[in-house]
């Protein structure tokens, strides 16, 4: 055996072995990117900083793999179009843009990953995270999914395929008699995307139906959970699949036995969608997830209801299909309290500014009593160079000119203790660097509220009252958009029935004009006019001819 074809057939029952030694016919370093993510027989690989010249050897290994068991290729880049500064900085984007973007790298891995699929018989696990796949590369991994005799799950999350590129994929999804879970997380797909695979569900739904009907011949029972087809399918984060998507795949989970989950997080479905899938909970009892949260237009009650009915029909011994994890909401953050600042004046270093804001329970010393006003609210001093340090020349200078009434510049003692009662008070003296993030307010301002409490308090519940208002308001424009879509819908199919019956009309008629118009033609030829009355008068010449005959 030739020395060459020996070394590649060894190295290809190892992966690393294989790349290691393709990257030494080519005269490169392996990545160590690819080592350090190579377990147990899983390649999950963070391409963004992959440079175009290592691709060859990472690719050639993976078009000839027999012994991977999963295969992970995430892209986390982002254009960042709508950031600040983005027109200055074109340059250094357009720099930035990983190899794995273009056109032609992103049609060398899908063929890879076809030859893969087509010659690997224990490859159960495929997911392509936020690549940018063209037709034809999709066409190159439909190919690969036809070909494949071992893949269980293909996961394409931010992938912006479209409805064109799943209408592809699920053309081989539909006869492959291993794969069972799919994921088109933020594919930007609409309903019509919803529909495609609704209608890969009832294509495999027909075939198992006949498969079960096969097996209970002679009081045998179906075992559905062997029976090949889809068990799961994620559509998160697909905002356009709506009530329509929705109602797609309640039409055929009312009859279907095999499907076991469904996500459809941040689809944008609302009452009218989440009511569907009620309905077709009714007769569905085999599927234990269908994860519609994160949609805001859907009641409480509504979405406690699915909920409800998915958990009866669940239970303890299966546990293969768990409810995905949803990220926490940004609402939920606490916004960081506004602190008043008093601009006192400025100097040499920048402005120095008083911030008075209520203090936590943590920032007191427990050392420390806070009966004096005058003790309790001098600045306390602090080592030269850090945040906050004042100088003592201007802290002398801050504590004679604390006591003037005069003065308008500064806090006079009387009105720091009408606010001690109520609430502790922090003050700190800085520079104008780190007071110009917060909000500046007027002396006058702050001298005519002493009682900061009650007024934050009150500005509290007026915001809260305001949003609640603008909830209420959005709620019912909301309301008066769903019903002016519905009659927009209504108008729509009107007019597409009228439309067809004015076309059936119209063929209708020009069929009858061209008829007259044939009959015309031929009454306005001489030639058959003349032929008819040459008929004609030989008959009356044989009617005259039988006359005299008797």
């Amino acid at each position: 055996m030739i020395e060459s074809v020996k070394i590649r057939r060894q190295c290809m029952r190892d992966f690393y072995s294989h790349y290691e030694h393709l990257c030494a016919l080519q005269g490169s370093v392996p990545l160590k990117a690819v080592q350090a993510n190579l377990t147990q027989g899983a390649l999950d690989l963070i391409v963004d900083r992959i440079k175009a010249a290592d691709w060859a050897p990472l690719l050639s290994a993976i078009r000839h793999n027999k012994t991977l068991i999963s295969i992970g290729v995430r892209s986390f880049h982002q254009q960042g179009l709508g950031e600040p500064g983005v027109e200055r900085y074109k340059t250094y984007f357009r720099r930035r843009i990983p190899a794995i973007r273009s056109k032609d790298l992103t049609g060398q891995l899908c063929k890879a990953v076809k030859g893969c699929l087509s010659i690997s018989d224990v490859l159960k696990n495929l997911e392509l995270q936020g690549l940018l796949l063209r037709e034809r590369d999709l066409i190159l991994l439909t190919k690969g999914l036809a070909a494949t005799v071992s893949l269980e799950s293909i996961s394409l999350p931010h992938c912006p395929i479209g409805d064109g590129g799943l209408e592809t994929i699920c053309q081989s999804i539909k006869n492959s008699a291993t794969i069972r879970y799919v994921n088109f997380t933020g594919c930007s797909l609409t309903w019509r995307g919803a529909e495609h695979v609704a209608n890969v569900l009832k294509h495999q739904a027909m075939k198992r139906h006949s498969e079960a009907w096969a097996e209970s011949l002679r009081y045998r029972r179906p075992d559905f959970d062997y029976m090949t087809g889809l068990r799961r399918v994620t559509f998160n984060c697909n905002m356009l699949v709506g009530d329509r998507g929705a109602s797609a795949f309640a039409e055929c989970l009312g009859e279907d036995l095999w499907l076991k989950a469904l996500d459809l997080q941040q689809c944008g479905i609302s009452n009218e969608g989440a009511r569907s899938l009620l309905d077709a909970l009714q007769t569905n009892t085999t599927l234990v997830v269908l994860d519609i949260r994160k949609n805001p237009l859907i009641d409480h009650v509504m979405m406690k209801n699915i909920i409800e009915r998915v958990l009866m029909n669940g239970n303890s011994a299966n546990s293969e299909y768990k409810w995905l994890t949803s990220p926490p909401s940004k609402d939920a953050l606490k916004t960081r309290p506004k602190k008043r600042t008093i601009v006192l004046g400025s100097g040499r270093k920048g402005k120095a500014t008083i911030r008075i804001g209520l203090l936590s329970k943590n920032s007191i010393s427990p050392g420390k009593k806070n009966t004096s006003g005058k003790d309790s609210y001098s600045p306390k001093p602090l080592p030269p160079g850090t945040k906050g340090f004042l100088p003592w020349r201007t802290a002398e200078r801050a504590k004679r000119c604390r006591g003037e009434k005069n003065n308008p510049f500064f806090l006079s003692s009387s009105h720091l203790i009408s606010i001690h009662p109520r609430a502790p008070v922090k003050v700190t003296v800085e520079s104008g660097s780190t007071s110009e993030t917060e909000d500046t307010e007027d002396l006058d301002d702050a001298i005519h509220r002493p009682n900061l409490v009650k007024s934050l308090d009150k500005v509290k519940i007026t915001k809260y009252q305001q949003l609640q208002l603008e909830l209420e308001e959005c709620m019912e424009k909301i309301k008066e958009e769903q019903r002016a879509r519905a009659k927009a819908e209504k108008r729509i199919t009107k007019l597409e029935i009228e439309n067809a019956r004015l076309k059936n009309l119209n063929i209708s008629l020009s069929e009858a004009l061209h008829a007259q118009s044939v009959t015309n033609m031929i009454l306005g030829d001489e030639g058959v006019l003349g032929s008819i009355e040459n008929s004609f008068q030989k008959f009356h010449a044989f009617l005259d001819l039988l006359k005299d005959a008797g």
